[in-house]
């Protein structure tokens, strides 16, 4: 397809998720023929990353996740795929690539280089064994670790660790949940509100740990024995490490790409780099990292106008985000991290709705569970956006 089409027109994305292939479709909602090259480290097939967490009880392998193979991919989008390549460096004064199967030069870069899962450092002799879930590769690994075994210790009671504990218990498995924080979803939900969660979780079988972490990891036989640092231990058959996510920086670090906690660019989605861009996991946008779907798709239909030379800003109306939690369905928006007002609490019929409001009764967030779940439309036109 790129054969007489110079490099310099070439679009080059690098990563296969869902920023990188949601980009593609958006650029060739507008241009079908713009060459566009995709480079990913994985196979280059597509999938639904937040499946990950929730695929379990289904009993679903890691191929029934896969919805498109790449050169499946490849052919819908008309796009050239180097799949399971590595980029090592980026010289960004002669727009020039290096990757592990040769130079590839390209006229605009993007950086859709997704996240890691934090690595907190353990001692034991099977730290090494605390798995993590952060692509389908892991999730197979995962599979295999938990066939005929009962017991799964989580570290982390965040949205992840929340997400598997309750698919764990609903695929039958013994569920401990580690968390330096009181309570669960601590970033994201009013203590009665994460109480309520606590709670239904609680009466699907998980087990919870609060304010303390892991001290230790060992294997005992066939099992791994967690100690505590507050004195307790925990027995399990594996340990599943889920504490969050660190965007992926080295390699726009290297290039003298500008970065805070991630890839830092403006409201075009520009890095501090004449033509190269950033969006999704890895890009910090005005001091926000959002890692969910809904500011993924925002900022993609964004940037492929402006790839394109119609240069659009984003912008991030408010973006509620869904905690596939079915012990009790619950969908956040949190407030701002300055937001100034307090939480007000209110217990309704098969749910709770959980207001964060401003001295003069604006809303600036909110929290909804169960049969509140059905306000999220009527309170989200209420709430401001995250960027105009």
């Amino acid at each position: 397809m790129t054969e007489n089409m110079p490099a310099s027109s070439t679009i080059v994305i690098i990563g296969s998720g869902l920023a990188g292939y949601t980009l593609i479709r958006e650029i060739r909602k507008l241009d079908k023929a713009i060459p566009i090259t995709l480079i990913t480290r994985e196979p280059g097939y597509f999938y639904s990353k937040p499946m990950l967490s929730t695929a379990l009880a289904s009993k679903k392998e890691a191929s029934q996740l896969i919805t498109t193979a790449s050169e499946g991919m490849a052919s819908q989008l008309g796009i050239d795929i180097l799949a399971e390549t590595d980029v090592s460096a980026i010289d960004a004064t002669v727009q020039m690539l290096q990757t592990s199967t040769g130079q590839i030069s390209y006229g605009k870069l993007v950086l859709a280089l997704g996240s890691d899962q934090i690595r907190i450092p353990l001692e034991g002799n099977a730290a090494s064994e605390v798995l993590t879930v952060n692509d389908l590769e892991d999730y197979e690994k995962f599979r295999q670790a938990i066939v005929g075994k009962k017991k799964v210790a989580i570290l982390g009671a965040g949205l992840i660790g929340c997400e598997f504990a309750n698919d764990l218990v609903l695929g039958g498995f013994e569920v401990d949940v580690i968390d330096l924080a009181p309570q669960v979803l601590g970033r994201l939900l009013p203590e009665p509100a994460a109480k309520a969660l606590q709670n239904k979780l609680s009466e699907a079988g998980v087990r919870w740990h609060f304010s303390t972490t892991v001290k230790t990891v060992n294997r005992n036989g066939n099992a791994l024995e967690i100690s505590l640092a507050n004195g307790a231990s925990i027995s399990c058959d594996v340990t599943l490490s889920a504490v969050g996510l660190k965007p992926r920086i080295d390699l726009a670090k290297a290039a003298g790409i500008k970065t805070g906690v991630g890839i830092l660019v403006n409201r075009h989605l520009e890095t501090s780099s004449s033509n190269v861009y950033s969006l999704g996991d890895c890009a910090e946008v005005d001091g926000l990292i959002l890692p969910y779907v809904m500011p993924i798709m925002q900022a993609a239909r964004a940037l492929a106008p402006t790839l394109l030379g119609q240069v659009t800003a984003l912008s991030y109306p408010a973006m509620p985000v869904m905690v596939k939690t079915p012990a009790l369905p619950t969908i956040v928006s949190p407030p701002a991290k300055d937001a100034d007002g307090q939480w007000k609490t209110t217990t309704v019929e098969g749910g709770i709705e959980a207001r964060f409001e401003a001295t003069d009764g604006k809303l600036l967030g909110f929290a909804l569970m169960g049969s509140a779940t059905t306000q999220r439309a009527t309170l989200t036109k209420e709430l401001p956006a995250l960027l105009q």
